[in-house]
């Protein structure tokens, strides 16, 4: 049976039982705070965008360590080729045959078979451009993973706000339905007392107007609780059946107070986005050091072995052939002398992207400075918000229970009652929201100070009981 007076119309009855069946239902699927986190980790769309950039985190590492290891290349040519020599006042000797001057030698392959191979070793000895290299990619990797954990930071409270915006428009159309329902019993015992000539007409086009403007209130926060649970449930991928929220509790656990220099301290070592910054300048930083002229001079070691080979006929004959095998191991110098304004040019560049980069992190560092001011402020007067509502709450009932005992009486009209039943309504909504915002805040305060994690959403969930 449904809990309503039988003076509530049929229409409205159905539609507050209905509501009612809806809650006992979900609640049976309930999906608490950290279980739609979890959710959210597999199937969330931009979180997944996140995972597959930080699978490259890795590979740039491998990459830095493959930078000063030998590289071994094979080469292989094959084709035709023409090959014509003529060598004048030579010199020749050999054993047997004495000396011989002015000497002339010619050979001649046309059009024959031309082979060529090549195996090629280097080790890089001293390489400043190749070490500040390995040193941008370590650099590059260390920020993947900083923008990963940004990411999660950012999913989970992505994720708790779009929960608390859930409960909240649930809550909202609970206390609505509520509130319609004894307006629309207020409205049907004003109706009956008019019709004996208790009451002038004026209390019921007023109950009347009540009604029809919560119906509106009513359609206006089930459109929003549509929208806001569409949007938790793209995010988590669970199913309307499975998104039965909570509320936090009015024993909700308050962190263990911390002074502001505290948190700005936690934030400047912590925080991902100063990390971020922190790395990107010192990546700029050794960019500027890769085109300066002290890393220009490389010096390698080297080895190499090859062989060229040219067969067919020609001017002197059909079995004509020229070979040449060749192997060589040492070291070798790069030393580049000119370069056209190219490298002071890239420097020059460097210089400038380094000083953004100095001066982004400056302004990294203040707007997360502010926002840890005003997320502290946010926990440290929310807790005091939240008690001076839970008291407003309490008057407000009381003034309704009051209300409604004058009105009963003839000590106060139905304007009154309607009023005061509206503030109650409201300071119950307010609290709910205060509630919700103040571990909002609490879970933003441990984001700035990169702190978040799923052990502090884990405590938050203990925060919240199942909704009403």
């Amino acid at each position: 049976m449904c809990p309503l007076p039988t003076s509530v119309s049929p229409a409205l009855r159905a539609l507050v039982c209905a509501i009612g069946a809806t809650t006992a239902i979900t609640t049976a699927h309930a999906t608490d705070f950290l279980q739609a986190w979890q959710a959210a980790a597999q199937f969330d769309r931009s979180h997944a965008v996140a995972r597959a950039a930080h699978a490259a985190a890795q590979p740039r590492r491998d990459q830095a360590a493959a930078l000063w290891r030998p590289n071994v290349a094979l080469t292989a040519t094959a084709g035709v080729g023409t090959h014509d020599s003529d060598v004048r006042g030579a010199q020749f000797s050999a054993p047997g045959m004495g000396q011989s001057n002015g000497v002339n030698f010619s050979t001649s392959v046309q059009g024959g078979t031309a082979t060529r191979w090549a195996l090629q070793a280097s080790q890089p000895l001293y390489n400043p451009q190749r070490r500040v290299q390995q040193q941008q990619l370590t650099a590059s990797a260390d920020l993947a993973d900083v923008q990963w954990q940004a990411a999660q930071q950012a999913l989970m409270l992505r994720t708790a706000q779009q929960y608390f915006d859930v409960a909240v428009a649930q809550e909202s159309l609970r206390v609505l339905g509520l509130q319609l329902a004894a307006v629309q019993r207020t409205s049907d015992e004003v109706q009956e007392r008019f019709t004996l000539g208790q009451l002038p007409v004026t209390d019921t086009h007023e109950a009347r107007a009540r009604l029809a403007s919560l119906r509106a209130e009513q359609l206006s926060a089930r459109s929003a609780l549509d929208i806001k649970r569409r949007q938790l449930a793209d995010s988590t991928g669970l199913s309307d059946a499975d998104l039965a929220v909570h509320l936090p509790t009015q024993r909700s656990p308050s962190a263990a107070p911390r002074t502001l220099d505290d948190w700005q301290s936690d934030a400047a070592a912590h925080n991902p986005s100063i990390q971020q910054s922190q790395l990107a300048l010192q990546v700029a930083r050794l960019e500027a050091d890769k085109h300066s002229r002290r890393a220009s001079a490389t010096l390698d070691l080297v080895a190499q072995a090859g062989q060229e080979r040219l067969s067919g006929s020609g001017d002197f004959g059909s079995g004509a052939r020229n070979q040449s095998t060749s192997a060589q191991v040492g070291v070798q110098l790069t030393l580049p002398l000119l370069t056209g304004g190219m490298r002071s040019a890239k420097q020059e560049e460097a210089l400038r992207l380094r000083d953004a980069a100095e001066a982004q992190l400056d302004a990294t560092r203040e707007q997360v400075a502010q926002q840890v001011h005003a997320a502290w402020l946010g926990l440290s007067v929310g807790r005091e918000r939240v008690e001076a509502l839970t008291q407003a709450l309490q008057a407000s009932q009381a003034r309704a229970d009051a209300t409604q005992l004058g009105h009963e009486v003839g000590d106060r009209t139905l304007l009154n009652l309607l009023n005061a039943q509206n503030d109650s309504a409201s300071a119950e909504l307010a609290l709910a929201q205060a509630r919700s915002q103040l571990l909002l805040e609490r879970l933003r305060l441990a984001q700035l100070a990169g702190q978040l994690d799923e052990g502090t959403l884990h405590v938050v969930n203990q925060a919240l009981s199942a909704a009403p």
